[in-house]
């Protein structure tokens, strides 16, 4: 395995070496790190590291981790390693990135060197995964185990022989501050926000003169209507992937407390769970969000109806919005870029085009193989015309714009 080889500061330097010379040689890599946490029970799940491992043989530690190859993306290699390591296949929008974590150090008597930048990804269960479930990877995982996080935070505080360390009071503390924030009891103090929030808007009422208008006119303006919110809804997959997941979800809870009514009044003004008044800070956070049902996420169990899970989405609203993929860099995507012809590169920077994986196609069904006006130049990157990611939109709404103009009295 070859990783890549990063600058001090976690830039690609253009050189890959083999994973052993680089943890010989102490340059800097990257890794990813991920954690399954149960919100029934506050537990985050365990993996005891083999014992032939070369770093913390027979320690518990995350859920699942594992370098990042040369050229593989990090949300791909959270899946791998998750799949390959404890055998559970999830897809992109369970998968949480929360914080990235700088870990340098020098164990194995001086002769492992461990300077890597580890992205680390959440995904949140409802409820824990039967142990029976996992399917381990012998030469990696040799145990697995629930630990409520308090406890696990503890241990890791007191610096117990029998975890890897991570320092709990520096960067590593993000995962507990993280979880504890969302988790604890502040229903009234996020009531009392949202409606701070919510009160510095003031509705409108339009009310249109439509006397003047024709019958045939009246009737075009319904399906001119109902093709905008057709429109509209294509500017909610825009913003993220998950994010009509969101919406649907606090609009069907909506009546079941007057929190949730708040989040969804809120959620509704912004049509995203980032506030546009405050900078785009978060209102809402992954534990707010929809639920999902995977039935062969793993291996089955009888008596047990699968994989419940929370659709992620990030504290910080993504820069790409869902117009690229949520792990990719200007340094990859310029890198890409640099291999296509001069019309790819037209497409690549255009306005009417979204870049994808190919993981993005075990969760969406809009790229079409081999079609006339997508491409595909490399292993990792795919450019995909609007005509074809919002394919069904669009036509659902030229249908509706059609029917308008035939009932219009106005001259074409």
């Amino acid at each position: 395995e070859c990783l890549d080889v990063l600058t001090a500061a976690g830039d690609k330097t253009g050189v890959s070496k083999p994973r052993s010379e680089v943890h010989r040689d102490g340059d800097y890599h990257r890794a990813v790190h991920v954690w399954i946490y149960c919100e029934s029970t506050g537990e985050l799940l365990l993996q005891h590291r083999a014992d032939c491992k070369d770093s913390w043989p027979g320690q518990w530690d995350i859920s699942s981790a594992g370098h990042i190859s040369a050229g593989d993306s990090s949300l791909s290699s959270a899946r791998r390693e998750l799949q390959e390591e404890l055998g559970i296949k999830l897809p992109v929008d369970a998968f949480e990135l929360i914080f990235v974590f700088l870990q340098e150090c020098v164990i194995n008597n001086g002769t492992y060197t461990n300077n890597e930048y580890n992205d680390v990804y959440l995904v949140t269960t409802l409820t824990p995964i039967p142990l029976e479930a996992f399917t381990l990877q012998e030469s990696e995982v040799s145990a697995v185990r629930y630990m409520h996080r308090d406890e696990y935070k503890s241990c890791l505080a007191a610096e117990s022989g029998e975890y890897v360390p991570y320092d709990v009071n520096g960067q590593y503390g993000q995962l507990f501050s993280i979880i504890e924030e969302r988790y604890k009891d502040n229903t009234e103090s996020r009531s009392l926000t949202l409606q701070k929030q919510i009160s510095r808007y003031a509705p409108i009422h339009l009310e249109p003169e439509l006397t003047t208008l024709s019958e045939g006119d009246k009737e075009a303006l319904g399906y001119i209507l109902k093709a905008s919110m057709v429109i509209d809804e294509i500017f909610y997959e825009q913003v993220w992937n998950s994010n009509t997941m969101l919406r649907d979800w606090l609009r069907a809870h909506a009546d079941s407390s007057s929190l949730d009514s708040l989040k969804w009044a809120y959620y509704s003004i912004n049509k995203s769970p980032w506030s546009c008044l405050d900078e785009n800070k978060a209102f809402l956070s992954t534990a707010d969000s929809a639920v999902k049902l995977l039935t062969d996420a793993t291996k089955p169990i009888s008596g047990w109806k699968g994989l419940e899970y929370r659709a992620a989405f990030p504290l910080d609203k993504p820069r790409g919005a869902n117009f690229y993929p949520a792990d990719m860099n200007k340094m990859e995507f310029d890198l890409w870029k640099s291999g296509l012809t001069d019309k790819e590169q037209k497409d690549a920077t255009g306005f009417f085009t979204v870049i994808k994986r190919p993981d993005a196609l075990l969760t969406t069904s809009v790229v079409e193989s081999d079609g006339p006006n997508q491409t595909n130049t490399s292993d990792d990157l795919f450019i995909v015309p609007y005509s074809k990611e919002y394919k069904a939109s669009l036509e659902k709404a030229t249908e509706l714009l059609i029917k308008a103009s035939d009932c219009s009295d106005c001259p074409r």
